[in-house]
């Protein structure tokens, strides 16, 4: 559905820099296709005024404007509170069912399992796509991926919404020039998008998180030199440490990218939730946490830091990067803002001193 579609995202009052993550990684990385937003606060203005890229999409007030714009498909962008999808929306749902649009979800909600909503696609002859339903007949992890001949790498982060799939995406071109087949795993509902394929793993039973990551990279690895796995959640993250620890162990990777937004002080101090209450640790600390937390199952070492400095100054985010190479002495970039290349160039050399894993 990715592939053809041409997309109405509903991002109604979180159309932000923080707070619209699968509406902006459409709009980045899949311009052609967006036709519009829907957020009724921030109306007439475009994604460039709000997120500041994505050129002149427009951001409409109400479904009926965005219905103008002639999308073939609906993509909610954002994840409302609780999960859940708000009677509003659910109204806006069936009227571009009604008008014979196709609709994409990342929402836990499962929509194709709503039975007045599957019922009306089913008449109308259109699709529901929810990308968190999980596939059936999924296994534990079992270190199948160790023994790829592909050069494994996981994003890993400091908190949630860090820019753990951004780098990951960034990276791909620059690999790729380098004459490296480069397959991007999709760990969740966004980077499936963007993608075409993949699974999210924050919709499996905990039990299974390892063996769908698993699962994935035997997959990306059949005709790949080198395997992104997009990253989750964070371990110091009270939250979602869970699903990345089981990445971690799924995917066995040889080599991580530690993500990281120097702005933020706190795990999700971006969340209006509850007051911020833990500290995000130095970023040595933080290597040396990922390090540890993979040494008993498959042993990887941190190899480059993905800085995401969207909201510092062009002189802040390069002091920003200096004092983080600084500090691990590893190789630091914006890979967005700036060059990607030294992240490319710390994958290519950790690719070159990995000997062939045993059969």
């Amino acid at each position: 559905m990715s592939d053809q579609h041409r997309y109405l995202i509903i991002a109604e009052g979180a159309f932000g820099p923080e707070t619209s993550k699968t509406a902006n990684s459409a709009i980045r990385y899949l311009p052609g296709r967006v036709v519009g937003v829907l957020d009724s606060q921030v109306p007439g203005r475009t994604s460039r005024e709000v997120l500041g890229f994505g050129g002149d999409i427009p951001v409409v007030r109400s479904i009926e404007e965005g219905f103008a714009l002639n999308p073939t498909a609906v993509l909610i962008g954002i994840a409302p509170a609780g999960g859940q999808l708000p009677a509003e929306w659910r109204g806006w749902i069936l009227a571009a069912i009604d008008r014979g649009l196709h609709v994409w979800s990342g929402l836990h909600t499962v929509l194709g399992n709503d039975p007045e909503l599957a019922a009306r696609a089913r008449e109308k002859g259109v699709a529901i796509t929810d990308a968190r339903r999980p596939p059936p007949h999924l296994a534990v992890s079992n270190g199948l991926a160790a023994q790829v001949d592909a050069f494994v790498v996981l994003s890993v982060g400091s908190d949630c919404n860090v820019g753990k799939l951004t780098a990951q995406l960034e990276l791909i071109r620059g690999l790729e020039q380098r004459g490296l087949r480069t397959r991007f795993a999709a760990t969740g509902q966004t980077g499936m998008l963007i993608a075409g394929w993949g699974l999210a793993v924050d919709a499996v039973v905990a039990d299974f998180i390892g063996g769908a990551t698993e699962q994935l990279v035997l997959q990306a690895a059949q005709d790949a030199d080198v395997v992104l796995v997009e990253g989750q959640g964070s371990l110091i993250h009270p939250g979602y440490s869970g699903v990345t620890l089981g990445l971690m162990h799924g995917a066995c990777p040889r080599a991580m990218i530690l993500c990281h937004q120097p702005s933020r002080e706190f795990i999700g101090d971006h969340s209006i939730t509850r007051p911020a209450w833990v500290r995000i640790p130095p970023l040595p600390e933080l290597v040396r946490i990922y390090e540890d937390a993979a040494r008993p199952v498959f042993p990887s070492k941190v190899i480059g830091i993905a800085l995401n400095t969207y909201d510092l100054s062009a002189a802040a985010a390069k002091a920003a990067l200096a004092v983080a190479q600084h500090e691990t002495g590893l190789p630091a970039a914006d890979p967005v803002r700036f060059d990607p290349a030294p992240l490319v160039d710390a994958v290519v050399r950790a690719r070159a001193l990995v000997a062939k894993p045993p059969a």
